[in-house]
């Protein structure tokens, strides 16, 4: 059920509590467990049983187009920085004959649900490429007519007629790079961005038809206060997008190199840090939000607030989603699909993408094979992240298991939550309260076998 960012219970002390480094669960197992014995022909091999066992199944699409102009210091994300051009006409060769492979061995007319462009910055092809990356994707899948079609952007990259134009690609979704209007934040971030220009872009997607138009917001960056970040906040929410993406900033210099051109001293503490979180959730609450969960928020009347409240809420690698648990194709470097039972994810580089592709071979690096042990758990995990409510009784019924034998370890871990009032545990269900929704990713984790079991410590972001 759908909770208003009004009721959503923010308590500082246990957050402080449960607030440890953790998995985002955008799949499961985590893409950290990944490994180079699945390669090339295991991908193959799934995609001929897709088309086999499952030939009309609805697929989602992802594109990863890697390139910026500029570097942002707090980004994590595998981009390419560059002027050249010519390397991203180069690129959308190299991406078109990787679809080409797949949509070869699928021979499939099975309608595409969604389409995402992230990144990088997918604007930063020309609009010759743009109309060629598409053309390559429409001529090789059938995208239904009412599909998700999605693209990251940013305002300094794009203007009302670059909007309009992809109106006229077919995107019907567009989710806009913010992070942060004051200025001081975005000198410190290496990301400088009016105001005017960002509203600019909203205010184009939604001349062009756009249904729903996302803000991506940041806490935690260098040089932010509640106070200042209250000014941002109130000119988002004057701009009144349908989602807001509220990220919390991971400052991990030894595993992203830009990060290291931003001043440790001038990040937040903890303590400022929680307190700008505390506003942000007071703010968007009073202006009549709903919690969706982890970072997300949406207004009650978008697709998102109504999936939640229909029990039709999904994750994927691109996050929430209303789209069913369908098959993702995922095309470019780092780019991360799946395939029923299967993960795979490409190589990181253009060099390695471009040499494995002219052996006409598919570029995928490391991937996993699912369990039937991570086919529960993936959706036991799914169900507490999107829906926060677990019914053993559903989960039996989906798995042929039994709810209270299987999981009797998972069970007992979580009674110190429900002693601080994060989960309810009942025969019926297992509930996250509003107290605990900002903490789910907590709740999840002790699902998570393998990390339960894993021998060495991975590296993830902060809950909070």
């Amino acid at each position: 059920m759908t909770l208003p960012a009004a009721d959503l219970a923010f308590d500082a002390d246990l957050v402080r509590k449960y607030d440890q480094s953790g998995p985002r669960y955008t799949s499961y197992p985590t893409a950290d467990r990944f490994h180079d014995r699945f390669g090339p022909a295991d991908y193959v091999n799934a995609l001929v049983a897709r088309t086999q066992q499952r030939p009309d199944d609805p697929l989602s699409l992802y594109v990863h187009v890697p390139f910026c102009n500029t570097i942002c210091f707090y980004c994590g994300c595998n981009k390419v920085i560059t002027k050249d051009h010519g390397r991203s006409a180069k690129y959308i060769r190299y991406v078109a004959r990787e679809i080409g492979i797949v949509s070869s061995i699928l021979e499939t007319r099975a309608p595409v649900v969604q389409l995402h462009w992230g990144g990088g910055t997918p604007t930063f092809l020309a609009r010759e490429e743009m109309a060629d990356l598409m053309g390559h994707l429409t001529k090789a899948f059938r995208v239904a007519q009412d599909a998700e079609v999605s693209i990251e952007v940013d305002p300094r990259k794009v203007d009302p007629a670059t909007i309009a134009f992809l109106a006229r690609l077919g995107f019907n979704r567009v989710s806009v790079g913010i992070q942060d209007f004051d200025p001081d934040v975005q000198r410190a971030v290496n990301r400088v961005q009016s105001e005017a220009e960002t509203l600019a872009v909203i205010d184009a997607a939604r001349a062009n038809g756009f249904v729903s138009v996302n803000a991506d917001l940041i806490y935690g960056l260098p040089k932010q206060s509640v106070a200042r970040f209250a000014v941002t906040l109130d000119k988002v929410i004057a701009a009144s997008p349908d989602r807001i993406a509220l990220y919390s900033y991971a400052h991990l210099p030894h595993l992203f190199k830009p990060q290291r051109r931003i001043e440790v001293a001038d990040v937040p503490s903890p303590a400022e840090k929680l307190a700008i979180l505390a506003l942000a959730i007071e703010k968007l609450g009073a202006a009549g939000y709903v919690y969706i969960g982890m970072d997300h928020f949406a207004k009650p009347g978008d697709e998102l607030a109504r999936a939640q409240a229909a029990g039709r809420l999904h994750r994927n690698f691109q996050g929430y989603t209303t789209r069913p648990e369908c098959d993702l194709l995922a095309f470019g470097i780092s780019a991360i699909g799946k395939i029923g039972r299967s993960y795979a994810a490409n190589v990181k580089t253009l060099d390695e993408y471009y040499a494995i592709l002219d052996r006409g071979v598919l570029p995928v690096k490391r991937g996993y094979e699912l369990t039937d042990d991570d086919i529960v758990r993936r959706d036991v995990i799914a169900r507490l992240m999107c829906d926060f409510v677990l019914r053993p009784a559903e989960v039996e019924a989906r798995h042929g298991i039994r709810f209270a034998e299987y999981f009797d370890l998972e069970v007992a871990a979580l009674a110190p939550m429900a002693a601080d009032g994060l989960v309810q545990v009942t025969p019926d269900a297992i509930r996250v309260t509003p107290k605990g929704r900002l903490l789910v990713r907590p709740v999840a984790m002790l699902f998570d076998r393998h990390l339960r079991e894993a021998a060495e410590e991975k590296r993830y972001s902060r809950v909070i």
